[in-house]
């Protein structure tokens, strides 16, 4: 950042936590930075940020442009803590020029909830992928290889993965399944290490830790596993598509947006491992040269809707509206 000229300011961040306090002080840090550094524009990605920084950036004037990357728990399990949110949501958004989402599912939710007016919302392509760095990779011979990349919480899917892996292990006994991903203790959702040990003593699947460099895992599987319950725009799966590999992927927001079922991939139902362990069987199942069309026909997709040049040119138009006074949809 810094060989850029940009300059970083650390915000300490709660992200999963709901003591309203600490939400409080975060808003009062978002309020003295841009008093102080007076911007042009605020933009707010994840949901936090969001909020509370487009609420400190409208009582001060500043123009907020929010990036709705994804819902979260708070939508996925409902209940009171999803009400909270979504006022949150209508009172931070309500002078935004434009919000971005990275899903039309996430779109229409904000907008039939009246979180968002109609002219504020627009969808991007997720956060896009960089085509060049994430280029097409051979396909690895021998017994096929599912792998799972992501922050490893259930509501990304982990437990049916597992679940799945352990009913094909009879039918596919050479065939590996890998986790590959943070554990994030912190969040609600989260899975613990002593499951993950126990997965692993078991031989259901293989935990490959973290990485700063995902590509040599991708190039390394058959195909890229996301059983996620919801998604903004899964970054796992443009990459793994950018590298040409099929995808297998539950039948949900942001997810199915990067997956045709059958053409780059297969969906399944949410929530079920028979189903998901279905899909992996038929990729499993897929000749060779099928194979491979699958990994290319992901790549074309990504090449045609994803580029993440796309997300970079709306947002710098954006930004020339702003600037000029004249910023919308």
């Amino acid at each position: 950042m810094r060989g850029l000229g940009v300059e970083r300011i650390p915000i300490r961040l709660d992200r999963s936590g709901i003591n309203p306090w600490a939400d409080l002080n975060l808003l009062r840090a978002y309020w003295r930075l841009l008093e102080r550094l007076r911007p042009v524009a605020y933009l707010g990605y994840t949901i936090k940020p969001n909020i509370y920084g487009s609420l400190a950036a409208a009582s001060l004037g500043i123009p907020a442009i929010p990036n709705v990357s994804g819902l979260g728990t708070a939508f996925i399990r409902g209940g009171p803590i999803q009400q909270v949110v979504s006022l949150l949501y209508r009172i931070g958004f309500r002078r935004s020029p434009v919000v971005f989402f990275q899903n039309g599912d996430d779109c229409h939710l904000f907008v039939e909830r009246r979180m968002v007016r109609p002219e504020q919302a627009r969808v991007l392509p997720g956060s896009g992928v960089d085509l060049e760095r994430f280029a097409p990779a051979p396909l690895a011979e021998g017994a096929p290889t599912f792998l799972f990349v992501g922050r490893l919480l259930r509501d990304k899917g982990v437990l049916e993965f597992v679940e799945a892996a352990r009913s094909l292990h009879s039918e596919l006994p050479r065939a590996r399944f890998q986790l590959l991903g943070p554990i994030d203790e912190g969040n609600r959702t989260a899975i613990t290490r002593q499951e993950i040990d126990s997965w692993v003593a078991q031989g259901v699947i293989d935990y490959l830790g973290t990485s700063d460099d995902v590509r040599p895992f991708i190039a390394a599987a058959t195909a890229i596993v996301l059983p996620s319950y919801r998604e903004g725009l899964p970054r796992s799966l443009l990459e793994a598509a950018a590298m040409a590999r099929p995808l297998v992927a539950a039948d949900a927001p942001g997810c199915r947006d990067v997956v045709e079922d059958g053409v780059n991939g297969y969906l399944c139902a949410v929530r079920d491992p028979g189903s998901l362990a279905d899909a992996m069987r038929r990729v499993a199942e897929l000749p060779p040269a099928e194979r491979l069309a699958m990994g290319q026909a992901a790549r074309r997709k990504v090449q045609a809707q994803f580029s993440e040049d796309f997300v970079i040119r709306a947002y710098l138009d954006i930004l020339a509206g702003v600037e000029t006074g004249q910023s919308g949809p």
